[in-house]
């Protein structure tokens, strides 16, 4: 497993070390203590979470706030989305950025989000299944989120809005700048 940096302090890139042949392929999908060791990040996952959709299907932008706050740990395990992780974290110097990769079955890539960050992917194949560990448990009274289409963000979703599929609550988030003074 080798791990890259972000342009987000404490956003990792993480590529595992894959293993195949004529059978296939094999890859260790997380390890704790290599994790530890090559992240310096001491955390521990409780919940692991897991959800099928299709092309354009936008899921996000999503946060936990105050103690609820969670780390996640994300991979597509079948097809590819487009997956954004923003920097809500008020005294960070790049608060108010995003990162943005692809993650898919392919290049089997992970993305590590530390607390204080907003997350929402959107399925760019014909479907995919994505997972997530988190390191605290979800909290439906801690929840919160950013609009998708905030213009201050300006994300680039890679589909054109009208080919986007969002839940009517996704919908109704605020802008980032709605938040005022409350970030992280």
């Amino acid at each position: 497993m080798t791990i890259e940096s972000t342009p987000l302090k404490g956003c990792i890139i993480i590529k595992p070390s894959i293993f195949g042949d004529q059978r296939g392929y094999f890859f260790e999908s997380f390890n704790q203590e290599k994790f530890r060791a090559l992240t310096g990040i001491d955390t521990v996952f409780i919940q692991d979470n897991q959800s099928y959709s299709t092309k354009g299907v936008l899921r996000g932008l999503h946060l936990q706030k105050g103690a609820s706050a969670q780390s996640k740990l994300v991979q597509v395990v079948k097809g590819e989305v487009l997956d954004v992780a923003v920097d809500l974290r008020r005294n960070s110097k790049t608060y108010g950025k995003h990162f943005s990769i692809r993650l898919s079955d392919d290049n089997k890539l992970q993305l590590y989000i530390p607390r204080g960050f907003a997350h929402g992917f959107v399925v760019l194949s014909d479907d995919a299944i994505f997972q997530y560990k988190c390191d605290n448990y979800y909290d439906k009274t801690a929840e919160g989120g950013i609009y998708y289409a905030d213009p201050d963000l300006a994300i680039d979703w890679m589909l054109p809005y009208d080919q986007l599929i969002v839940s009517p609550k996704d919908l109704e988030l605020p802008n980032m700048s709605a938040m005022g003074a409350t970030g992280f």
